[in-house]
């Protein structure tokens, strides 16, 4: 006689089922991060004969602050944190400026920092310094790890659960999808710049290193630091439930991100350095921007709400 048992019943799937990153992917952050890093340390005697001229500093330049303030004010205060109302062609040239920055698409780059918001230096944050404890060894390797190690986590943040809108999104999925080709053109453009320029191998080179290499590298660590320093070091001027800070000497080459303490105190605000002599170059953007006509509803600083959080 043949006994029937019950097949168990199948475990349902999670919701958000965390997509694991392929070995691809992890082998291009590894060049991503080692190899400005390299490049940092070449730059002096490269440049100290005849490595530099006036059409790489321009060229880098002008290739850092597009990407850099696609990254501030299109990937963070906009797309990320909806600080203010964009029209679909400033949407998409803000979404192509970050592209440009190499950190990653429009939305993975929104997934992974919403979720950095809701788990603010806690279990779950992706990039918190305090990750292994308060002693200086545990932050030390902390700090690393905020700064760059997180990059090499196999899990990539869900997409769908943490940027629902923008998967609904079709421009945003296409400025996804364009990702490897905007990647590209960020590497190609700036020697292709310099030789046409220079008219010459050697300007193309030197672009490419200048232009490329270093502007990514430099880009990168400032933008890293904000994950890593100002979680650890600065002032507090306002109310959060985190370990943000202000770091003054990041303002500038931050665009202003590095009023921190602000940020994760009223995360929306298209404004982060609210106090006096705090410069903050994206929301002077998003000022003209929304002069211009191209932007609007921006939220800009609520003195109640400012005052209702400040310290002391």
């Amino acid at each position: 006689m043949t006994v029937l048992t019950e097949r168990p019943a199948r475990q349902p799937k999670p919701e958000f089922e965390p997509e694991p990153k392929t070995r691809a992917e992890l082998i291009t952050f590894g060049i991503v991060v080692g190899a400005p890093i390299v490049a940092l340390f070449a730059a002096v005697p490269f440049a100290w004969g005849w490595g530099l001229g006036w059409s790489d500093v321009i060229i880098s330049a002008v290739f850092y602050v597009v990407s850099g303030l696609g990254v501030t004010v299109g990937l963070h205060r906009y797309f990320t944190h909806g600080s203010f109302k964009a029209n679909r062609t400033m949407k998409i040239i803000l979404g192509i400026a970050g592209s440009l920055s190499l950190e990653m698409s429009v939305l993975d780059w929104v997934a992974t920092h919403r979720k950095h918001h809701k788990f603010s230096d806690k279990e779950g944050d992706p990039h918190s310094p305090w990750r292994f404890g308060p002693g200086f060894k545990s932050l030390s390797k902390g700090l690393l790890y905020a700064h760059m190690g997180w990059l090499f986590e196999s899990e990539r943040t869900n997409r769908e659960k943490y940027a629902p809108d923008l998967v609904k999104d079709p421009d945003v999925m296409k400025l996804h999808r364009w990702f490897p080709a905007l990647a590209f053109s960020s590497m190609l453009l700036p020697p292709i710049l310099g030789g046409l320029v220079t008219w010459s191998w050697q300007g193309a080179v030197t672009a490419f290193f200048w232009g490329t290499v270093v502007r990514i590298g430099l880009l990168h660590h400032v933008t890293w630091s904000i994950n890593s320093i100002c979680h650890v070091f600065g002032e507090e001027a306002f109310e959060v439930r985190d370990k943000s800070r202000n770091v003054w000497w990041l303002a500038i080459p931050s665009f202003g991100e590095s009023w921190h303490n602000l940020h994760h105190s009223d995360p929306t605000c298209a404004r982060h350095g609210v106090l006096k002599g705090q410069i903050d170059l994206s929301a002077g953007l998003i000022r003209w921007f929304e002069k211009a006509g191209w932007v609007h509803d921006v939220r800009w600083p609520n003195p109640e709400r400012l005052a209702a959080k400040r310290l002391g």
